[in-house]
């Protein structure tokens, strides 16, 4: 039987270079941070070493691709020059192509150059962009130049102003018609895979995004995967009044609840437990479609 959650075309395979992804069953995006001032500190790793283990444990937990990011957008975080964030950037991605050169990466960053150079240097990876092509306008012809899948994520400002932002009229039709023109522009450029991502904590109160959250099965129009990055978020420590450090237990319980409502892509800082959110969420669908038939 037809699984109910997506629409007739809904994409359910992202090409990257010769590696494809199937989303027919959710997956889980690890986050590896190379920044020395991430919102949370467990999830930084700035040497070789460091990093490497943190693949290996990765992938190992389930993580279907590896998110890299070398540039902190938690609120308020200092700017970082292109050359700063390409050199970490390389300094991963040297580690994580050389150890398992089989892994499916993702690059987080806002900067056409930065994703040029990357992938002249290590081969194709997946563009997460906060920004939704924002903060450079060559973003969206270099993905389509260089046949990348792209993560568009809703954010107003820059990650230093964001929070100055947080002012809708209606939360939904404003995130929505957002990825609406986007989602337009990128195919008129000419980019196939296209992965939203209604962002989370990027220019949004607690009490928005857990309206984003209730109601995320609405963004299942649109008919393409759906990324939620929910890990370790003010959202769940200012509700749970914890610290990022004591705030997995209250990310899983959220990814439960993505994972019911639409989620195809897990952005976590824990992968295991994510990975296992994932396998209990389909052992429910797979009942509930039985009982269909």
């Amino acid at each position: 039987m037809e699984d109910t959650r997506c629409f007739l075309q809904k994409k359910t395979h992202l090409r990257c270079g010769a590696q494809e992804l199937s989303l027919t069953t959710p997956v889980v995006m690890g986050i590896l941070n190379v920044t020395p001032d991430s919102f949370f500190s467990g999830s930084r790793t700035t040497t070789a070493d460091a990093i490497a283990a943190r693949a290996c444990q990765m992938l190992s937990d389930g993580a279907a691709i590896i998110d890299v990011g070398a540039y902190s957008t938690r609120p308020g975080a200092s700017a970082v020059p292109p050359a700063e964030e390409l050199r970490r950037l390389c300094l991963a991605l040297e580690v994580v192509r050389g150890k398992f050169p089989r892994a499916l990466i993702s690059v987080d960053t806002f900067r056409a150059e930065v994703v040029r150079e990357v992938v002249a240097q290590f081969g194709a990876v997946i563009v997460n962009d906060i920004s939704g092509g924002q903060l450079d306008a060559k973003m969206f012809e270099t993905a389509a130049e260089l046949s990348l899948p792209y993560v568009l994520m809703h954010m107003r400002g820059t990650p230093q102003t964001m929070q100055q932002h947080t002012r809708y009229d209606n939360l939904m039709e404003e995130v929505s018609r957002y990825l609406s023109e986007k989602v337009s522009m990128l195919h008129a450029a000419g980019v196939a895979d296209v992965i939203l991502d209604p962002g989370f904590g990027f220019a949004k109160t607690t009490a928005q995004n857990f309206e984003l959250l209730a109601r995320l099965e609405e963004f299942k129009i649109f008919e393409l995967p759906l990324l939620v990055g929910l890990s370790r978020k003010s959202m769940v420590c200012r509700t749970l009044n914890v610290a990022p450090a004591d705030a997995l237990n209250g990310t899983t319980a959220l990814n439960m609840l993505a994972l019911a409502k639409g989620a195809d892509i897990l952005r976590v800082h824990d992968v295991k437990e994510a990975a296992e959110a994932v396998k209990l969420a389909e052992e429910i669908r797979n009942y509930e479609l039985g009982i269909k038939n």
